[in-house]
């Protein structure tokens, strides 16, 4: 079985199956159509024809849907792919979306059942799993990842405040840029590490930095509501976009 429109009864079915977490009603139409498990799901939009696994249903935001991870098991055991890739915009596979809905129990399945953990093909950057869990503020599953052995960039570092690893960089024999080191004092704020923005900020990190959504340090501090490190910014004269 190859692609399977998602306006077709089976991808209905199978659809309100997996979101439900149904595993009889899953069970059973996984056995009536040999196949399905690999089945993609195909439908046309805007940007053109896009298509995803199962997996990708199992994972798709907002995540955490009923008996996640034994619906993730019991594809896998079916036949499901857990490196599939989306087809679309993006390549990103199953774990790329668990990481961006935060979804622990699920992640630690889809990285059981032989997941990369450093996959590619993320909507920031083309990057990791990880990388959409630290952009997007994940921080459950971000450090879930990191406990699972993911490699951490001076990007990814800062934002979960491991602090030990941004100094391992910033001392390296090739040492980030400034704009590199500001990129991660946002991260940090970002993430409401106060030790690791204040290291950065002495290794001569813009304070002002217009960054993602057009949000300064001081106001992506504020929407993750880190007061101590609103407080420092504002002790250090920092900016809120409208300001500039």
């Amino acid at each position: 079985m190859q692609n399977v429109n998602s306006q077709d009864p089976l991808a209905v079915d199978v659809t309100e199956a997996i979101r439900a977490g149904d595993l009889p009603a899953l069970r059973q139409l996984l056995a009536d159509h040999p196949g399905l498990a690999t089945a993609r799901i195909s439908e046309d939009c805007g940007s053109g024809k896009q298509s995803r696994s199962l997996l990708h249903i199992a994972t798709d935001w907002p995540g955490h849907f009923p008996n996640g991870p034994r619906v993730i098991a019991t594809l896998v055991a079916a036949g499901a792919d857990p490196n599939a890739r989306f087809t679309g915009p993006h390549t990103e596979t199953p774990l790329h979306w668990a990481a961006s809905s935060n979804d622990v129990p699920v992640l630690d399945v889809l990285i059981a059942a032989g997941a990369d953990i450093e996959a590619p093909g993320a909507v920031i950057s083309g990057g990791t799993p990880l990388t959409d869990a630290r952009a997007f503020g994940q921080w459950r599953v971000a450090h879930r990842l990191i406990e699972h052995g993911a490699h951490a960039t001076l990007q990814d570092a800062a934002p979960l405040g491991l602090l030990d690893r941004v100094q391992a960089y910033v001392d390296a024999p090739e040492p980030p840029t400034r704009d590199e080191i500001t990129c991660a004092f946002w991260g940090a704020c970002h993430g409401g590490h106060l030790p690791t923005a204040e290291y950065l900020h002495q290794q001569g990190a813009d304070i002002d930095w217009i960054g993602y959504d057009d949000m300064t340090p001081l106001d992506i501090a504020r929407v993750q509501d880190a007061d101590k490190v609103v407080r420092w910014l504002c002790a250090h004269g920092a900016k809120s976009r409208t300001e500039l």
